[in-house]
């Protein structure tokens, strides 16, 4: 093992970029042990199993995730910090399919309240709504309406999906200035 130089966090990056690569889904420990040039066996040394090593992707990818949201609204407010949330959202996704997917998966609640990744992503998409006024339960229905756009775009746009021949930034922007407007008006819950 010391000749590959194994360790947890370097399997768990190595499947992350094969996973952007050739997707979550076809990731598996058989595909890693190849890209090291290692048995299968070695590498359980490291990790447990393949639902292992795809939560610690998730946990990386939701690290990196949240670098971006992060960095990407911090000074902003409104429909600004909505803006630099979308599209730091929306490039995290097309640019790493395979960590977003792992991003996306259902974790077991204690691995989700043990990552700072996840947690700081909460923190920041709350950030951004409540900076529209917005509290539970709106708040809530506010996040879903956001994820469930900018989650629909990304799958789109990956896929190629969008052939009319308007241009997709300008359909993303005039997306977001949508959003924007809805959430300025929210209809509060009574």
């Amino acid at each position: 093992m010391a000749r590959a130089g194994l360790t947890a966090d370097r399997l768990t990056q190595a499947a992350a970029d094969l996973s952007d690569e050739v997707g979550l889904d076809k990731v598996t420990v058989s595909a890693l042990a190849r890209r090291f040039g290692v048995k299968d066996a070695s590498l359980y040394s490291h990790i447990k199993n393949l639902a292992d090593l795809r939560t610690r992707v998730a946990v990386l990818a939701a690290r990196e995730f949240a670098d971006r949201l992060t960095a990407a609204v911090a000074g902003r407010a409104g429909g600004d910090a909505l803006r630099a949330f979308a599209d730091a959202y929306r490039r995290f996704a097309v640019e790493h399919p395979g960590r977003y997917a792992a991003y996306q998966l259902r974790l077991d609640p204690e691995v989700v309240a043990a990552s700072p990744g996840h947690l700081r992503s909460i923190q920041a998409t709350t950030a951004v709504l409540t900076g529209y006024g917005l509290a539970e339960p709106d708040l809530t229905d506010a996040v879903r309406l956001l994820r469930s756009t900018f989650h629909g775009w990304a799958g789109i746009e990956g896929a190629s999906g969008f052939a009319h021949p308007r241009d997709v930034d300008a359909s993303w922007s005039r997306a977001l200035d949508a959003l924007d407007l809805v959430l300025r008006n929210w209809p509060r819950d009574t």
